[in-house]
């Protein structure tokens, strides 16, 4: 027997349970904040963090276009010195909030991505995020945590296996890129 055939079926299993309705609206989101010309910040921690680093640069990369604007996108944990100057001078707790309190302005889009949604420094930036008057959308995973309480959008993977909800969240992150470059293609290419 195939030794990876129950975790494969576990993912189709909870890929399939996972309510991913909030997609088009998160589509929608981003497809504005590339219109008007609105910053976009992606963070996390652990395998989130690559997550987040990850759809950044596909977001920031893969859907250029020559025709349209480009994507105006940040991932907050990719900075290592102000992500360590913030840890160490004010608390870990700090390392997204802070970056977003300097960088921010109403009508940007947050986006955290959690398995817990229960992370400290992720439940500080989106409170600082919606008290800015940014749109917030949250991938969770578990129950959702504070996360989903505090994203004004927010996808739960129903899983508390990180594995499958980090492979979830960046199947979900690679469809919107994907549904972007589809909906957009070059005029010339």
């Amino acid at each position: 027997m195939n030794p990876f055939a129950e975790y494969f079926q576990s993912q189709h299993e909870i890929l399939n349970q996972t309510h991913t309705a909030a997609l088009t609206t998160i589509l929608e989101i981003l497809e504005r904040a590339r219109e008007q010309r609105k910053h976009i910040f992606v963070f996390g921690n652990g395998g989130s963090a690559s997550t987040a680093s990850h759809f950044a640069a596909d977001l920031g990369k893969n859907t250029v276009r020559s025709h349209m604007p480009r994507f105006q996108v940040t991932c907050l944990n990719d900075n290592v010195a102000i992500f360590s100057a913030y840890a160490n001078d004010d608390g870990y707790d700090s390392v997204f909030a802070e970056p977003l309190i300097s960088l921010s302005d109403p009508g940007d889009v947050a986006i955290a991505m959690s398995a817990s949604g229960n992370s400290p420094n992720i439940v500080r930036a989106m409170q600082e995020a919606n008290a800015r008057g940014l749109v917030t959308i949250g991938f969770a995973g578990m129950n959702g945590g504070k996360l989903r309480e505090l994203a004004q959008h927010c996808i739960v993977v129903p899983s508390n296996s990180y594995e499958h909800i980090e492979d979830i969240h960046l199947m979900l992150c690679h469809a919107l890129v994907a549904t972007i470059k589809q909906k957009h293609p070059e005029l010339n290419p």
